[in-house]
């Protein structure tokens, strides 16, 4: 759980720089709609419009390097810019050998197996860029101390991170080489088996689409019943100007209405991720109001304008999973009832106002007015639900983080301004730097992890003048400082060097 949480945080990196992006492509998308449908691009407004959507794009599309390089510095320890570094030679290394041109020679019976060259053809996932992170920062924990003989010095220390970092993602790749393709293709089969549901599959199909999100495996889903995978093809047949589904493969016929894999999405991304942005900020906690609207605000927007969820989604994601969880039951819902109610739209990036908006004059678009009722129902059930479940399981949302601190904390006056006096006698207090394992801070406290409790000597960490001692487990020990703590850490760093 530790492990999760932490990941979690780190995530809170990159995610920052995803709102951002979602704007500008939103606002690109209206100013250019050649750019998603397809024409020439003439007039500045149209050119400019291009330009943001590019520019947009620029770190959507290569979101789980972000994942990578974020993790990498946010879990290793002092948040050391090596530990990106070598997360990044990871996910270099990894989606490399991972190629599909480079599997199939060094296994040449891969290239006529259709379902293994469709999963390599997908490596590059944020599900292995959280790989490449944990690797990278795993990595500069463990061996950022190392010593190497004297004609090796050179590469001691930090600048050995990065070579062990390339070795182990050597074996992460054979590990991934004989794994990866049997999951991927367990998804292509799951997604086969689904589309005789008809609007209960198209919900389950939802469900699993933004439940696979963190692990970049909902593509295996996608292919199947949004391109020719199997020849189902419900966004390429929309787009072609088709009205029904209606496809023959393999000595029998898959009927679908056509559009019913992408309608749901629009009420639940439009409005059902607003809704639950604002069940949020009203459940943040007051001291962080402002955060929590800074971050899931710009996220909605993107949101709605042009269907770009991951700002939302993995901003909470992996702080509170199990309300993920309901998320994605959520989409499951609101699918259902759009394909029962006659509901159709279609989109050719995702699920927003732009792209409703283009779908709408297609021959296979029908009852768009709907969106209207239906984003009103979504809008209100995400934000009851959401704002039910964060405050009855007292989830950690954006906004309700644990605190580090506390408003006393953040008031306590160190007594004594000799920074390196004071880390002195913490460390003589807490049994030396032999037995110090870990060293971090938040805004008020000095947090350490220790081998022996028992070497631990409280009334002699208090006579440095800091305000308080926590114990909150066996191995670690919190020294309240206040607000100059990261004076005392930084001497503290240096005397257990």
């Amino acid at each position: 759980m530790k492990f999760l949480q932490k990941l979690g945080k780190s995530l809170m990196l990159p995610v920052a720089c995803l709102p951002i992006c979602g704007i500008l492509m939103g606002i690109g998308y209206a100013m250019c709609p050649a750019t998603m449908q397809g024409g020439e691009i003439t007039g500045i407004i149209e050119q400019i419009g291009y330009y943001l959507v590019k520019a947009g794009g620029a770190l959507i599309d290569n979101m789980a390097i972000l994942f990578a390089i974020g993790i990498g510095v946010g879990m290793s320890e002092e948040n050391d810019g090596t530990g990106g570094l070598a997360a990044l030679v990871s996910w270099l290394m990894i989606t490399n050998l991972l190629k599909t041109d480079n599997v199939t020679v060094i296994m040449p019976s891969l290239a006529d197996n259709a379902d293994a060259t469709l999963a390599f053809n997908n490596i590059a996932n944020p599900f292995i860029g959280i790989i490449a992170g944990v690797v990278g920062s795993m990595c500069y924990n463990r061996f950022k101390g190392t010593r190497l003989p004297d004609w090796l010095s050179f590469f001691s220390g930090k600048r050995s991170v990065a070579i062990v970092a390339g070795v182990t993602s050597i074996v992460v790749s054979v590990v991934l080489l004989f794994v990866w393709p049997i999951v991927f293709g367990a998804l292509v089969a799951l997604g086969d088996a689904i589309v005789s549901l008809d609007a209960v599959g198209a919900g389950l199909y939802a469900f699993f689409n933004r439940l696979l999100i963190p692990f970049g495996l909902h593509h295996a889903l996608n292919n199947v019943f949004w391109f020719d995978t199997i020849g189902l093809g419900d966004l390429t047949n929309f787009w072609a100007g088709l009205q029904t589904g209606d496809v023959t493969e393999a000595g029998r016929t898959i009927e679908w209405s056509l559009g019913m894999y992408m309608s749901g999405f629009f009420p639940c991304m439009m409005f059902g991720i607003p809704g639950a942005a604002l069940a949020m900020v009203h459940t943040a906690k007051s001291n962080k109001k402002k955060v929590a609207i800074g971050l899931v605000t710009s996220a909605a927007i993107a949101a709605f304008v042009c269907g770009v969820t991951e700002p939302f989604e993995f901003a909470f994601m992996f702080l509170a999973p199990a309300l993920y969880v309901i998320y994605a039951l959520l989409y499951a819902i609101f699918t259902v009832i759009t394909v029962l109610v006659g509901f159709r739209a279609g989109f050719s990036f995702s699920a927003g106002l732009t792209d409703l908006v283009f779908s709408a004059p297609l021959p296979a678009a029908q009852n768009t007015w709907m969106i209207i009722p239906l984003g009103i129902a979504a809008f209100i059930v995400f934000y009851l639900v959401f704002r039910f479940a964060i405050v009855k399981f007292d989830l950690k949302t954006p906004g309700r983080e644990d605190d580090d601190e506390v408003e006393a904390e953040k008031q306590a006056v160190l007594a004594n301004d000799d920074f390196t006096e004071v880390a002195k006698i913490v460390l003589e207090g807490v049994g030396g730097k032999e037995n110090v394992t870990a060293i971090d801070n938040c805004i008020t406290r000095l947090r350490l992890e220790i081998k022996d409790y028992t070497k631990v000597d409280e009334k002699k960490i208090k006579s440095a003048g800091v305000a308080g001692v926590i114990r909150p487990g066996k191995n670690s020990v919190q020294v309240i400082v206040g607000t100059k703590v990261q004076f005392v850490a930084d001497e503290f760093k240096k005397l257990c060097k």
